[in-house]
């Protein structure tokens, strides 16, 4: 995992990672601070089952607040656009703060590949037993950068992997699982 200095020397050196924008406030001991945007995509309340292999066509939105009811589920979206290299990857997590709060970031896609590039799509989840109000701007989450022993041979984004979200900018929903 790297370190502040690490990571400020891999953004503002190197150029293994971009974050834009990037401010240096963003850099943590550990890992940088991304804002929500303000972009957010919210499905329908049914009890038909949502088919993976052909995903329904969800409610997109622009916001600058939006209120997380409890047992609400959306996607939003980091203000910041993310760029690894292929010798890179990174880990999204909350913030602690939010975190007390009752709010989930990521449900379980919060590995970002050597090669990624685009916006990170956040899911979104209150469990808590009171409203959370979320508004763009706010610093949402945190992402941990790693150094990998090797370049990755096949990163995100190569042809030969189909990569669903490479370059996605904004929130982006899911896309079919066979696809």
């Amino acid at each position: 995992m790297l370190a502040d200095h690490q990571i400020r020397f891999e953004i503002e050196v190197t150029g293994n990672i971009v974050v834009f924008p990037f401010e240096d406030f963003m850099i943590q001991p550990a890992s940088i601070d991304v804002r929500l945007g303000s972009d957010f995509i919210k499905y329908s309340r049914s009890i038909e089952p949502i088919d993976p292999g052909l995903p329904e066509t969800p409610l997109k939105f622009n916001a600058n607040k939006i209120v997380l009811y409890p047992g609400d589920f959306i996607l939003g979206t980091t203000f910041e656009r993310i760029k690894v290299s292929p010798s890179i990857s990174a880990q999204v997590n909350g913030k602690s703060t939010l975190g007390r709060l009752g709010l989930i970031v990521h449900s379980t896609a919060g590995f970002i590949d050597p090669g990624f590039n685009g916006n990170i799509t956040l899911e979104m989840t209150n469990i808590n037993t009171r409203p959370i109000i979320l508004r763009a701007g706010m610093r949402v989450a945190q992402i941990s950068f790693f150094q990998m022993s090797a370049e990755a041979e096949f990163p995100y984004g190569h042809d030969r992997l189909k990569s669903h979200y490479q370059n996605q900018s904004g929130v982006t929903p899911a896309s079919a699982l066979n696809s």
